[in-house]
């Protein structure tokens, strides 16, 4: 049976990335994505929910992160959504969730007041992190052609005819 854990969020940081660098060259960079719902509730009243997420991304990527986000900036980041287990001070067991961000693009910063001067930046796909299968790679795009191939005509559809006046369909 098939199976998806797939994460998309779009929203403001929090703060700056907190990046690391580990022994073995594995980079990791992460940082708490905001997301905010507004609504109108039925006696008027508006809300405002906002739901926190702590984002991690590895190698190229978090390198990307440490350059380029800061506090504030609207990031579009997709991934896969993991349990983590720790202990706290006072050795009690916790249970935190954390997305493990497969990809991430730079939004704009909330301060540009026009939408053509935000700048963007789309970074490669990541590389798995440490003892993670290796992340699929999207094919390399296709040079493109010299000549255009000829314009092929599609046939025109048959049109429906019913020799009946009922729905006789079975549903």
């Amino acid at each position: 049976m098939a199976s998806l854990n797939k994460m998309t969020i779009i929203g403001n940081l929090g703060a700056d990335p907190e990046v690391r660098y580990l022994d073995g060259g594995a980079v990791v960079a992460t940082f708490n994505v905001a997301t905010t719902e507004k609504y109108t509730t039925r006696t008027g009243e508006k809300v405002e929910q906002t739901e926190w997420f702590r984002i991690e991304l590895w190698n190229e990527q978090a390198k990307v992160a440490e350059k380029y986000l800061k506090k504030g900036n609207s990031v579009y980041v997709e991934g896969r959504l993991r349990t983590e287990l720790w202990t706290d001070k006072e050795g009690k067991e916790r249970t935190s969730l954390r997305v493990r961000a497969n990809t991430m693009q730079l939004l704009g910063s909330p301060n540009s007041d026009r939408q053509d001067e935000q700048p963007t930046y789309e970074a490669p796909r990541q590389q798995a992190a440490p003892a993670q299968p290796a992340a699929r790679q999207q094919p390399a795009p296709q040079p493109a052609r010299q000549q255009a191939a000829p314009a092929r005509r599609e046939p025109e559809p048959v049109p429906f005819e019913s020799n009946s006046g009922d729905d006789d369909l079975p549903f």
